[in-house]
């Protein structure tokens, strides 16, 4: 058998323990994804930015900071705006099956959810 084989091979075998359900068994897998980039496995997690309350032209006042969003979760934007469209409340966080949402009536206001996945702190932009 040829050297470079049998050399290759462990990197073969971590490649396919890897796959095959070893990560599963992590303490944090629900919250990661499994990426074969350049035959390696990666674990790719996005960080949002976490805001519970922020009223405009102020900073946030509840609930700073940055939160991972795993497997089913994406960063999201929250904003409540009044009946004639001016912002009334904007809030930051990761959440689960989040969907794009615009002018959800809710008593004298309008919601609406943005969500974004593709680079760290993504929900900074929207």
């Amino acid at each position: 058998m040829d050297k470079s084989l049998l050399l290759e091979l462990p990197i073969l075998l971590c490649c396919f323990r890897a796959l095959s359900g070893s990560l599963s068994k992590r303490k944090y897998a629900v919250n990661e994804i499994a990426v074969v980039k350049d035959e390696f496995p990666l674990i790719e997690i996005v960080q949002c930015r976490m805001c519970h309350l922020q009223f405009p032209g102020e900073n946030c006042s509840r609930g700073r900071g940055i939160c991972r969003a795993g497997t089913e979760e994406a960063c999201m934007v929250g904003r409540i705006s009044k009946r004639d469209g001016t912002p009334w409340l904007t809030f930051k966080d990761c959440l689960k099956n989040c969907a794009d949402v615009k002018g959800i009536k809710w008593s004298v206001y309008f919601v609406s959810f943005s969500c974004c996945r593709s680079h760290d702190l993504c929900n900074e932009d929207l």
